[in-house]
């Protein structure tokens, strides 16, 4: 049963990110600012996170140099409070199924900025190589694929016809837009991943790092929020819909599954909770045809196989990479220890 307890933990980790985007839609779908969402989701976050790092940390919580701190509010600023806000206002546009399937662009994104900012290496005259471009380019097509063509339904819940020819309608007008935003907003995040290595070589306790990051974006997103929302009444939160999908984006999915992928990565690695990322949009599908009517399409089911593929193909590349470079450095050890010996 222990050999199993990486691969129910991921499963549990993704079942999470697809109830989020499902909840989040049907929070903005129901009248909830997507501005006032993120401020309300990141102080969550912050109230949760910040005790656990004082009680786990103490003193060192509050011993940050004023040149890290920078880096935080810096990173914090666009990956964290710009790529929330982007993300909320494309899934406004768009729908909790497309949202969960953009996700699937974050792996090729971050390896593509990656290769920008010369922290990844590409050998176009390796099969590795080659593979990881191909894989961009499909999830990319993917992308395209989702944002241009939506094709004859194939499936959908015949209780919410009515919902979703309403959806559909309003997709239509904006969904080239809203799928824009989205990619706009992955971009962020997968610039966020790709910086926030360095500043961890600096501040490295990631849980302290996360609670100040939560901290410094609940700030960020409050004055965002106020620029764009004047009018207070969209503020208060009742006993619906909203205060659910912001009490279980901030505690659920920023607290318990930051600890969660934490655990399966230094089980299994990362590349092996990034395969299973496809699994929360497989979630999401399901949950958004029977409970918000969202019908699932040609273009829909086409677009996500691109993803997917493109995302595997991805992983396939960097996972041969990485086995390549580890019997590189097993021989190189072995031509050392000989050339010891030898000595000796």
């Amino acid at each position: 049963m222990e050999g199993m307890q990486p691969y129910l933990i991921v499963i549990l980790v993704q079942a999470i990110y697809g109830v989020m985007y499902l909840l989040t839609k049907v929070a903005l779908n129901h009248g909830m600012n997507s501005f006032v969402f993120v401020f309300y989701r990141q102080v969550i976050a912050t109230v949760v996170l910040v005790p656990i790092a004082i009680i786990f940390k103490g003193k060192d919580a509050l011993k940050v140099s004023p040149a890290v701190f920078l880096k935080m509010f810096m990173l914090s600023l666009f990956g964290i409070t710009g790529a929330l806000n982007l993300y909320g206002v494309g899934l406004r546009y768009t729908s909790s199924t497309l949202g969960a399937a953009s996700f699937n662009t974050l792996p090729a994104m971050t390896f593509l900025l990656g290769v920008l900012l010369r922290m990844e290496v590409v050998k176009l005259k390796s099969l590795s190589g080659t593979a990881k471009i191909v894989g961009i380019v499909v999830c990319l097509g993917g992308a395209m694929t989702y944002a241009f063509y939506k094709g004859p339904r194939l499936l959908s819940w015949s209780h919410h016809d009515s919902v979703a020819r309403k959806d559909s309608q309003h997709s239509n007008n904006t969904w080239i837009t809203g799928t824009f935003i989205l990619l706009c907003g992955n971009i962020l995040w997968s610039l966020w991943t790709v910086l926030q290595g360095r500043v961890l070589k600096e501040y490295p306790s990631k849980l302290l790092f996360t609670a100040m990051q939560c901290f410094l974006s609940a700030i960020q997103s409050f004055f965002v929020a106020i620029a764009f929302e004047h009018d207070f009444s969209p503020w208060k939160l009742g006993f619906d819909v909203g205060l659910l999908a912001v009490a279980y984006c901030g505690i659920v999915v920023t607290s318990i599954t930051f600890y969660l992928q934490a655990w399966v990565i230094e089980e299994k690695g990362p590349v092996f909770l990034a395969m299973f990322t496809p699994l929360s949009l497989v979630i999401n599908v399901i949950l958004s045809m029977f409970l918000l009517g969202e019908a699932i399409t040609l273009g829909s089911v086409c677009g996500a196989v691109l993803l997917v593929c493109g995302l595997y193909i991805v992983l396939w590349g960097k996972n041969k990479e990485a086995g390549r470079s580890e019997i590189h450095q097993e021989r190189q050890m072995t031509v050392l220890e000989s050339t010891a010996s030898e000595v000796v």
